[in-house]
C-alpha cells in the first residue's frame, strides 16, 4: 500500500497521508512519499497549490513510535531522524513558493501537530485537535514546534502547550491563531478543495513572493523588510500576472492568471 498518495486536479496537488490503521503516523515509507510529493510540487509547473490531509479518522499521530527499538540499552540518537527526514521536509514547505494549504481531519499530534502548522493556511474539521504529545514521552517539541507555537499561538499559550501536553481543540486552536478556518467535519475536504483551487487559480508568482516574504519578516528589522518589499514588489512587477490584473480590474472581468 502506498503510504502516500497523489492526485492532481486543477493544479492543486492533493497529497494524502495514508497510514490510516496507524494513524497516518510518520515511518521511513511515509517521509520518503513526502519528499517524493514536494519533489513534483517543486519541479512541475502545472502544479499551483499543494493541499495536505490524512485518510481515515485522523490527520497525523507523529513518529511512529513501534518503529522505534527501544531493547538496546544504548543511548538513541534522535536527532539522526531529524538530519534525515523531519528537518529537510520542513525546509522544502517553507521555500516552495506555492501556498501549500492543510486539511486537518482529525488528531494531529506530536510531529504530525507542528507538521500541520508548516502548512501556509490550516483547515480543520471541528473534531480535529492537536497535541504536543512530546512531554508525555520525556521529549522537546520538534519538526519546527518550538519555532512555530509562539509565533502563532505567542510565549505563554506554547509553553503551556508543550509542558502539559493537553489536547487543544479545532475551535480553541482557532482562537488561538493556529488554524484559519474550523468547519464542520463533513465540509472540510469541499472547503479545503474550494479554497486550494483558488489559489491555484491565483497570481502563482506574487503567492510565493508573499510567503516568502512574510516568512523572512520574523528576522527582519523594518528597515530590512521594507527593502526586502521593495524588490518582491519589483519582482512580481516584471511578470506577466500582473499586467493581466491590471488590465483585468479596468475591463472589469475577471483575471485570467496564468501563474508567471
Amino acid at each position: 500500500m502506498e503510504t502516500v498518495l497523489q492526485e492532481t486536479d486543477s493544479g492543486v496537488l492533493r497529497v494524502t497521508l495514508n497510514r490510516p490503521d496507524k494513524l497516518n503516523a510518520f515511518n521511513p515509507s511515509l517521509h520518503a512519499g513526502l519528499a517524493a510529493a514536494m519533489g513534483r510540487a517543486e519541479s512541475d509547473s502545472s502544479i499551483r497549490c499543494v493541499l495536505v490531509t490524512g485518510a481515515g479518522r485522523g490527520f497525523c499521530a507523529g513518529q511512529d513510535l513501534a518503529e522505534r527499538n527501544m531493547k538496546s540499552a544504548q543511548a538513541v540518537d534522535l536527532g539522526g531522524g531529524l538530519e534525515a527526514w523531519y528537518n529537510p521536509l520542513i525546509k522544502r514547505m517553507r521555500a516552495l513558493e506555492k501556498p501549500i494549504v492543510c486539511a486537518v481531519n482529525g488528531v494531529a499530534a506530536g510531529a504530525g501537530a507542528n507538521f500541520a502548522l508548516a502548512c501556509d493556511i490550516v483547515l480543520a474539521a471541528r473534531s480535529a485537535s492537536f497535541i504536543q504529545a512530546f512531554v508525555k514521552i520525556g521529549l522537546v517539541p520538534d519538526c519546527g514546534g518550538t519555532y512555530f507555537l509562539p509565533r502563532l499561538a505567542g510565549t505563554q499559550r506554547a509553553m503551556a502547550l508543550a509542558m502539559t501536553g493537553e489536547r487543544l481543540g479545532a475551535e480553541d486552536a482557532e482562537r488561538m491563531g493556529l488554524v484559519w478556518k474550523v468547519f464542520d467535519d463533513d465540509r472540510l475536504m469541499e472547503e479545503a478543495a474550494r479554497l486550494a483551487k483558488s489559489l491555484a487559480a491565483g497570481p502563482t508568482r506574487s503567492l510565493g513572493l508573499i510567503k516568502r516574504g512574510m516568512y523572512a519578516s520574523a528576522g527582519n528589522t523594518l528597515a530590512a523588510q521594507l527593502d526586502l518589499e521593495r524588490e518582491l514588489q519589483r519582482e512580481v512587477g516584471r511578470g506577466t500576472d500582473y499586467r493581466e490584473g491590471i488590465a483585468a480590474f479596468l475591463e472589469k472581468r475577471p483575471p485570467a492568471f496564468k501563474g508567471s
